[in-house]
């Protein structure tokens, strides 16, 4: 069989390969070159420099394209704080299994507000990347832990990534039944007992974890593919680490008490150019720490 000539060639180039690679694939893709082996034996060499240039980076690329026009990670981080004095958080209404849910007399209350008293820091402010390039990390096996005690779920609002398993638990001696909206699961969780859930699927927003025996239960939950989000921690601060470095990312931040379209936070932050759909862009070089300060919270925005 003659030997091709370089016109004979295929010029198209593999999306995100080097040069190199898209040379030495040409003969394997076209049969192009001396006659054809029967039996070709495999080329260890070849293999590995394959595998390097496939697998240059440990980063998983959720967009091939977007991927090669940045290196490296940043870590975003910041405090969210309440301009104001908050109002007293209501009582909420419990008629059910009260021996529990109120037990020793402890009143529940509602928590779609927490303001650190010493700090003004706001718990429980939901911040994420819309979309990202690149991931550096894979998703975790070890569970995230979702309790309920004296009829009350303990973490107001969390976050977990798709395919991350989640222990719903129920440390109460009395059923609950545990709805996440928008999800498949609604379960009935018996006293004690506890079952695994991994979502499979992303979330826009933060969507409500309910109890459909104690309707007073309420939480929030939100899951992302990349794991690129916080939720703000008593103190108002919140950190994102491992950001694709050296392309803009687009923030989004939510707020369950926010007078914004489905919670979207709205800040008066021209520098960021926030938007009232609570989103904005930052652009971090590899290793930096960007720290964005203060974020004051109008007491107008939480409808407070």
């Amino acid at each position: 069989m003659p030997a091709c000539s370089r016109s004979d060639r295929p010029t198209r180039r593999l999306s995100g390969a080097p040069s190199w690679l898209a040379v030495a694939l040409v003969p394997l893709l076209t049969g192009c070159g001396s006659d054809r082996v029967a039996n070709p034996a495999a080329d260890a060499g070849f293999a590995l420099q394959l595998r390097s240039a496939l697998g240059t980076s440990a980063a998983v690329s959720t967009d091939t394209t977007a991927a090669e026009t940045g290196t490296g990670w940043g870590t975003l981080s910041g405090r969210f704080v309440f301009a104001g004095s908050p109002a007293e958080a209501r009582a909420l209404i419990v008629d059910k299994d009260t021996e529990v849910c109120s037990k020793d007399g402890v009143k529940l209350v509602d928590r779609s507000l927490v303001v650190d008293p010493g700090s003004k820091g706001v718990a429980n402010v939901v911040i994420f990347a819309r979309k990202t390039t690149r991931v550096r990390h894979p998703v975790p096996d070890t569970p995230l832990v979702f309790d309920q005690k004296n009829c009350e779920f303990l973490a107001p609002v969390f976050a977990a990534r798709v395919g991350q398993p989640i222990d719903v638990r129920n440390s109460d001696p009395i059923g609950h039944n545990t709805n996440i909206a928008g999800t498949s699961f609604n379960q009935l969780i018996p006293a004690g007992a506890g079952t695994l859930y991994k979502a499979d699927a992303e979330t826009g927003l933060p969507t409500m974890v309910t109890c459909n025996i104690h309707p007073w239960m309420k939480a929030y939950t939100v899951f992302r593919k990349d794991g690129y989000v916080a939720v703000s921690a008593p103190d108002g601060r919140f950190t994102i680490p491992d950001l694709p470095a050296g392309e803009a990312v687009e923030l989004q931040v939510w707020h369950e008490r926010s007078t914004g379209p489905s919670g979207a936070l709205g800040l008066d932050r021209p520098d960021l150019k926030w938007t009232p759909k609570g989103r904005f862009q930052v652009r971090l070089e590899p290793d930096q720490v960007k720290d964005l300060g203060t974020l004051e919270i109008p007491a107008a925005a939480l409808g407070s």
